[in-house]
Formats: structure tokens, sequence, C-alpha cells
């Protein structure tokens, strides 16, 4: 009997459904699902905004990335003049 039940039932549904597929409900459902977003939507704006910041701030990285290693190779001069300081040879003077 749930056998006989269960094609029933299918045999019932297949018409339902294709009631429902056909009805502009349904072509408006497929249309929206077929359709690519559109340009224009609040989250295409959200996600140009957020590439334009990332994009400023890659920039703003490599800009401290070179002033850092500025401040690295001056540093690591001035503490070679201040351990070689005391230690240079001095110009000879001239005794005339």
């Amino acid at each position: 009997m749930s056998i006989l039940g269960l094609v029933l039932l299918v045999a019932l549904l297949i018409p339902i459904v294709a009631l429902i597929v056909d009805s502009p409900i349904g072509r408006a459902i497929a249309g929206r699902l077929e359709r690519a977003p559109e340009p224009g939507t609040r989250r295409d704006e959200v996600i140009a905004d957020l590439r334009k910041r990332l994009e400023l701030l890659e920039g703003d990285v490599e800009i401290l990335q070179a002033a850092a290693e500025e401040l690295r190779e001056e540093n690591q001069f001035v503490r070679r003049l201040l351990e070689e300081g005391p230690h240079r040879p001095t110009l000879p003077t001239d005794p005339a």
C-alpha cells in the first residue's frame, strides 16, 4: 500500500510543479536565478570602496617598509660611528 501511495503522490506532484514553474512567479524566479547581479547594486559599491581602501593601505605599508629600512640603516651607521668614535686615527697636524 505504501508503494501505491508513493506513486500516487509523485503522479499528483508532477502537474503541481509544472503549474508553479510555468506561472509568472516561477518565471520571475527563474529569470532572477539566470541573471547576473546588476553592477549598480549597493554590494558592488561597498566592494569597490573596500578595494580602493585596500590599495591605499597597501601603498601605505610599502611606504612604511621603506621608512623602516631607512631608519634601520641610519641606526646601523650611528652605532658604527659610536663604536669607532674614540678609536679613529686623527689626521696629522702640520708642524709649520
